[in-house]
């Protein structure tokens, strides 16, 4: 009983913007690696993909948010703008807020592979390094000097450009 009183006390103190995509608000680190890895990926790959930050994904058993979502390049149809996307991006990628556990985001991982992703990053900005998933329990990690191999995706990105 205690502890579902403290769930209820945590999620009266979260922001609406928190409680709806049941993550942290994102502060400036968070902002910046998102923004580096956008442009670091979108320079380098300008016409493969479609790169999608905060987009909401029709996941089951909850709705989630990844910080990017990249999808095969599509063009996109103004007519047609569903609230959730049913249809699983290629890679899903999470940065963890300075407040979010490493488990948390592993619960994440689970249910985005379960969604049909083909790779999962987890980018932790406070050791400046990522996990690539390419499934629930097989991952490689680059950090530091390390240039970033997504070999599903069929991406390489230097660290240097996402944390800089």
């Amino acid at each position: 009983m205690e502890a579902v009183i403290e769930v209820e006390r945590v999620e009266r103190e979260r922001t609406p913007y928190e409680q709806e995509r049941g993550k942290p608000m994102p502060e400036t680190i968070h902002s910046a690696v998102q923004m580096n890895l956008g442009i670091a990926l979108a320079t380098r790959y300008p016409d493969l993909f479609r790169l999608l930050p905060e987009l909401t994904l029709a996941t089951e058993p909850v709705v989630t948010v990844p910080d990017l979502a990249i999808y095969p390049a599509f063009e996109l149809d103004y007519a047609n703008r569903p609230p959730r996307r049913s249809d699983a991006p290629a890679t899903c990628v999470e940065i963890q807020s300075i407040s979010q556990g490493l488990e948390e985001l592993l619960d994440k991982v689970r249910i985005y592979f379960q969604f049909g992703v083909k790779s999962c990053w987890i980018v932790q900005p406070s050791v400046r390094g990522v996990f690539v998933f390419t499934s629930s329990d097989d991952y490689d990690y680059y950090h530091g000097d390390d240039t970033l191999h997504d070999t599903l995706l069929g991406v390489e990105v230097p660290l240097t450009a996402v944390f800089k």
